[in-house]
């Protein structure tokens, strides 16, 4: 998997990518994994007070986080800035309000845990923890979590030498031995717990990781490499270029290849003692 290059910015600064997920809402919908169902009674379970858990869905998308929380007995309110992806996922029965986060207004709301799946890199890490500071009540949790796949090196390969052809200048790492994407993510999740840390709003910051497994098809992997950041911008013909080259890889393989899973989440509580909002 592509990472940032060092020489760029971070991810919250390259808002063209960041706000391009919505071209094909609904095939994002349909090939995105989901979360661990483990993880997320892990974040419910530890939500202050009894009752129906309020939780607000930062980077909502088509709503699969929502659903997941909502499924556990939660009341979710998601915050997307993409009109197309919120249409969705009110289609399949979330609330959600357009903006992003750091602009959003929570107009006096508070909520017993701020979650974002596959979504807190696009968001400037020091201003959205002070948000969710500012909208947490005492002992809710803040928790950020990401998927991370592993592909097998024929494939990671044949993707990487297609797009470098394709993206010479893009903002992504496609050279062989760049780190593995786990890394990479294990790098946000640590940017996102020192900014966290930083607001003295919260207890220390835990790190979670939940290792799983993923058969795929070559159909279902082609469906989903269109929804990821580094292709969603990609003109038809040099994206055709790209999954031909990952389906043929795919295919001599057999047609289905298991990739080493994993999720990763930064979790942390808000203190009772947390600065005056």
């Amino acid at each position: 998997m592509p990472t940032i290059r060092s020489s760029q910015p971070g991810p919250h600064q390259l808002r063209l990518v960041a706000e391009s997920f919505g071209v094909d809402a609904e095939r994002y919908d349909r090939a995105r994994p989901r979360y661990p169902r483990a993880m997320v009674e892990r974040i419910v379970a530890a939500c202050p007070g009894a009752g129906t858990p309020d939780v607000l869905d930062v980077g909502c998308g088509t709503g699969i986080v929502a659903r997941q929380f909502q499924a556990a007995g939660c009341a979710v309110l998601g915050v997307e800035p993409d009109a197309r992806m919120a249409d969705v996922a009110r289609r399949f029965g979330a609330e959600v309000e357009v903006a992003t986060f750091e602009d959003w207004d929570p107009a006096g709301r508070e909520f017993d845990a701020v979650v974002a799946g596959q979504a807190w890199h696009w968001i400037d890490p020091v201003a959205g923890a002070a948000k969710a500071a500012r909208v947490l009540r005492p002992g809710g949790r803040l928790a950020l979590f990401w998927n991370v796949p592993e592909l097998p090196p024929a494939v990671a390969e044949a993707i990487a030498e297609a797009a470098r052809r394709v993206l010479p200048d893009a903002p992504f790492d496609f050279r062989p031995g760049a780190r593995s994407a786990l890394d990479g993510y294990r790098a946000l999740a640590t940017k996102a717990a020192d900014a966290i840390r930083d607001t003295g709003a919260f207890g220390d910051a835990e790190q979670w990781q939940y290792a799983w497994e993923w058969t795929c098809t070559r159909d279902a992997w082609l469906d989903l490499m269109p929804t990821q950041g580094v292709f969603t911008r990609l003109p038809p013909g040099e994206l055709a270029e790209v999954l031909e080259a990952a389906g043929a890889a795919i295919d001599a393989m057999g047609g289905t290849f298991t990739m080493s899973c994993a999720t990763v989440a930064v979790v942390a509580a808000r203190t009772a003692d947390a600065p005056p909002r």
